[in-house]
């Protein structure tokens, strides 16, 4: 019988009584809420900053892509960071970085200063890639094996609500606020007004550090669950000789198909999910799609990220009784599906289709993560950084950009069902670990 991902109890291997892990996974559903957040509300910063500091197209794709290269940089030496800290405590430092970085935004702000603005941003996204390192794990771990991707999926969704709120808030407290998000298309800014607009960003940011901040310390004192010998390192095996590089492609975490092949996943993914993300408003905006303003093609943009949610909902109820491979590629399925669709359809049925793949991607991430890592006992903290470090593969979101330029916006979309195809081979064959029980 299934075991229901809320609720259930976590065994004492010393003969307590067990406990409930409900109370640990609703404080990390707050994590979760909060990292989402947080990176759609810097999304708002990108017509923002480019009228503030007179941006061309380059210098703007940059405040995005620092996002990436932080998962890239700063993954593995969060995984070292776990290691020695502990979960716990790396929950606190990822949400103290992402604060400071916060209240960096607040100086780089009131200078302002784009360079500081960068750096910032960059300090804020290394402490959501700690965040992301040290909780997507622990969620999988804490309870049983068999409802892990129900348990993550429970918690992305969390993820997916603050995505869906950090526009409206951003476009109240900083474009709302700001004369260049209330002006005119077109209107140049004066020096005045540029400096009025940048402080605009002090408030936002000031709520955001002081909102991390609280939850650092909540969770500093919560007696969250240990995780247990599964994932302790101890003696090894791992070779202590030669060098970082030999003792990487060497490392018995490579056994594990499921990881091996999930961290590709994870990274093609990722391009599909940015480049539907990035392009949905030029796309829907089309004459011959739904010949739409940009403003209106926001909206529309907001009901693929409510899917997204409804779909991370769905389907941690689902995998109670399916099995996670299963349902993964059925979505893989559905995904193609709208997409082939919104290439080769016109017209609003197009856009519908963009819309729906919001819900077809809910589970994608969670779920693949869940079975990467699936197996992996005591080398979880190192799986996990590989895995999130693969979701720089959203950097290659300008591969599609360059399809676009060449073959046109809607044909672009293929690379996205092309995506979805890989997706699906995961579910079906590359997700199937190669053992069952701990390396």
């Amino acid at each position: 019988m299934a075991v229901s991902p809320i609720g259930a109890t976590i065994p004492h291997s010393d003969g307590a009584a067990p406990r409930s892990y409900r109370p640990a996974l609703t404080l990390l559903a707050s994590l979760f809420f909060m990292w989402g957040f947080i990176t759609v509300i810097n999304g708002t910063l990108l017509p923002h900053l480019r009228s503030v500091f007179d941006l061309n197209y380059t210098e703007t794709t940059l405040i995005e892509s620092v996002w990436f290269i932080a998962y890239f940089i700063a993954s593995i030496p969060s995984a070292r960071l776990i290691e020695r800290i502990g979960y716990q405590k790396a929950l606190v430092t990822g949400l103290l970085i992402m604060a400071a970085g916060s209240l960096g935004m607040m100086l780089a702000a009131s200078i302002p200063s784009y360079g500081v603005t960068l750096t910032m941003l960059f300090v804020i996204a290394s402490g959501i890639t700690l965040l992301q390192v040290a909780a997507n794990p622990y969620v999988a771990v804490i309870g049983p094996a068999e409802t892990s991707s129900s348990r993550l999926n429970l918690v992305q969704a969390f993820n997916s609500l603050g995505t869906v709120l950090a526009p409206l808030f951003g476009a109240y407290l900083i474009l709302g606020r700001s004369v260049g998000g209330t002006a005119e298309h077109g209107r140049v800014l004066t020096q005045a007004e540029r400096l009025a607009d940048a402080q605009s960003v002090i408030l936002p940011y000031g709520l955001v550090a002081l909102v991390l901040v609280i939850l650092a310390l909540i969770i500093g004192r919560f007696p969250l669950p240990a995780m247990g010998k599964a994932t302790a390192r101890i003696n090894d095996g791992v070779a202590k000789t030669g060098s970082a590089w030999t003792r990487f492609v060497t490392h018995p975490m490579w056994r594990h198909r499921n990881l091996v092949w999930g961290v590709p996943a994870i990274f093609i993914y990722l391009i599909a999910e940015i480049g539907v993300a990035n392009l949905f408003v030029n796309f829907v905006a089309q004459p011959q799609i739904a010949n739409l303003t940009t403003e209106q093609a926001g909206r529309y943009l907001t009901l693929m990220w409510l899917g997204m949610m409804v779909g991370r909902f769905a389907g941690a109820i689902a995998m109670r009784w399916i099995r996670a491979e299963t349902l993964l590629a059925c979505f893989s399925v559905g995904a193609f599906i709208v997409m082939l669709v919104t290439v080769f359809v016109d017209g609003p049925v197009a856009m519908w289709a963009l819309i729906l793949v919001g819900l077809f991607h809910s589970i994608m991430f969670p779920t693949i993560f869940t079975l990467g890592i699936k197996g992996l006992g005591r080398y979880t903290e190192e799986a996990s950084g590989l895995l999130i470090m693969a979701i720089a593969g959203g950097a290659l979101v300008a591969v599609q950009g360059w399809l676009a330029d060449s073959f046109g916006l809607q044909m672009s979309f293929l690379l996205t069902a092309a995506c979805e195809l890989y997706v699906l081979w995961y579910a079906l064959w590359g997700s199937k670990p190669v053992e069952e029980t701990d390396a």
